[in-house]
């Protein structure tokens, strides 16, 4: 039994080495959205691939609820890493347009692989860039259940830097955990927590300001329609 556990994964990693599957215009996803400080379920977000060309797919996220947002588009590459989307500032979730693709992936996903890069972003209403700090690393293969089932997974860690430092705040760290499914092209499971100092309402002990911890579930995983 041994052998044939370490064969599966030793399997799944050469098909994360190979890269991502291919997204196809009309798929949709569906992810619940958990609070991840009670656990209390917030609602779902159901992600539309609304077209793919020679440069990424475009998507669109749609809400069942105000409690997990509005709807908005998202661009990605066809590797699965981003273009547009937002990220956590602050306490609150801002578009960031990126440059260049921001690496959530770097392929091939080797075991114990690690990146740091920095990706210049446009925010709406801003006159400059931000400057965004992407330290990511390859954890490891796991097998994992989302209500959509049962999935070979990568396990996938970054720590962010959203490049949103101002004169009486600090600028807000993220901590990004993917577990991403080859044979989808994306992950079933991603946890996102983040945290910031905000100087203006720090006491003598306490400054950490915490923003959301999402925890985000594969629910249903559905073809284009013929």
């Amino acid at each position: 039994m041994k052998h044939a556990w370490q064969l599966c994964f030793a399997l799944l990693l050469v098909v994360a080495m190979a890269g991502p599957a291919a997204a196809a215009s009309g798929e949709t996803y569906v992810y619940r959205v958990v609070n991840g400080y009670n656990k209390e379920a917030r609602g779902e977000l159901r992600y539309r691939v609304d077209t793919v060309d020679a440069e990424g797919v475009t998507v669109t996220v749609t809400p069942d609820s105000r409690a997990t947002g509005l709807e908005h588009t998202e661009r990605y590459t066809k590797e699965g890493n981003w273009l547009r989307r937002p990220l956590d500032s602050h306490g609150q979730k801002v578009e960031y347009s990126f440059s260049s693709a921001y690496p959530a992936y770097v392929f091939p996903l080797d075991p114990g692989k690690a990146w740091s890069t920095r990706v210049e972003a446009k925010v709406a209403g801003e006159p400059g860039v931000r400057s965004v700090r992407v330290d990511g690393k390859v954890v490891g293969a796991e097998r994992i259940r989302v209500p959509a089932g049962e999935y070979d997974t990568v396990k996938v860690q970054r720590t962010v830097y959203s490049g949103d430092e101002r004169p009486m705040a600090q600028e807000t760290r993220i901590i990004q955990v993917d577990w991403y499914a080859p044979a989808l092209g994306m992950p079933v499971r991603s946890e996102t927590r983040s945290q910031y100092i905000d100087l203006q309402f720090c006491s003598s002990s306490v400054c950490v300001h915490y923003g959301d911890w999402d925890i985000l579930e594969l629910v249903n995983a559905g073809a284009a329609k013929k």
